[in-house]
């Protein structure tokens, strides 16, 4: 049996630069931190060697994976030639669609997993991008890649997206620095769920109109992030308001 889990993330600045109709013009980037909450693919050979089972808020059993009702289980299995004698399950912390990545941290948990089952350890690298590719070239979401890398690397990261590559610079914050960054930071279930892909088709609709704000935003993340190394937590809280205004 295999088990892998993905965690959740929050994205502090420069969200809708990570796609591509931005970072192929300028460089996109993001400033997020992943949390202790947790989406978990569970994989294991199954007895009944001519079926796949899949299990989430629904049951499936199916003798294909092209049968199954899954958009993202169904891509995976196909794109790694896996067609029968597998079960999966998934689990998570948090309930889904509340603006925490767990789309994404579903997808980087499930290919690393699958590679698992293949007899391959990969990379955050390979995970991240075989996460990305699931998500925007298979079942053509339309996704930018933060959430992929925030889930495969985890921690606290910068990310900047380009035409063609990712780099992902981590933040080293010594104990007093996260403890009182915690301290100062709450998280709250509003009850409200809501559908990314809309809000991601009409950022990237307005892309060209709020051109000008995406590079600011982009920009602004060297200053965010450099206030987190200072612990200018007042700062932070007058960033992330403007952010949302």
């Amino acid at each position: 049996m295999i088990v892998v889990r993905a965690p959740l993330r929050l994205s502090f600045v420069g969200g809708g630069t990570d796609l591509p109709v931005f970072y192929t013009k300028y460089p996109g980037r993001v400033i997020s931190t992943t949390i202790g909450a947790y989406v978990y693919i569970v994989v294991n050979r199954t007895t009944f060697i001519n079926e796949i089972s899949v299990r989430y808020s629904v049951a499936e059993r199916v003798r294909h994976p092209s049968e199954l009702k899954h958009t993202r289980v169904r891509a995976a299995l196909m794109e790694m030639g896996i067609t029968r004698g597998i079960e999966i399950a998934s689990f998570a912390d948090m309930p889904a669609k509340t603006g925490l990545g767990s789309s994404s941290s579903f997808s980087v948990a499930l290919m690393k997993a699958l590679h698992m089952y293949q007899g391959e350890n990969i990379s955050p690298r390979r995970a991240a991008e075989a996460a990305c590719r699931l998500e925007i070239d298979l079942i053509k979401e339309p996704v930018g890649k933060q959430d992929q890398y925030a889930a495969a690397y985890g921690g606290f990261n910068v990310f900047e997206f380009n035409e063609g590559s990712v780099s992902v610079a981590p933040l080293s914050l010594d104990h007093r620095l996260k403890i009182s960054l915690e301290q100062h930071l709450a998280l709250f279930f509003t009850g409200i769920t809501r559908d990314a892909s809309s809000v991601l088709v009409e950022q990237t609709a307005n892309t060209e109109k709020k051109f000008e704000i995406l590079k600011e935003m982009s920009d602004s993340v060297f200053e965010f992030r450099d206030n987190v190394m200072r612990g200018n937590i007042r700062r932070l809280g007058e960033m992330l308001h403007e952010g949302w205004m």
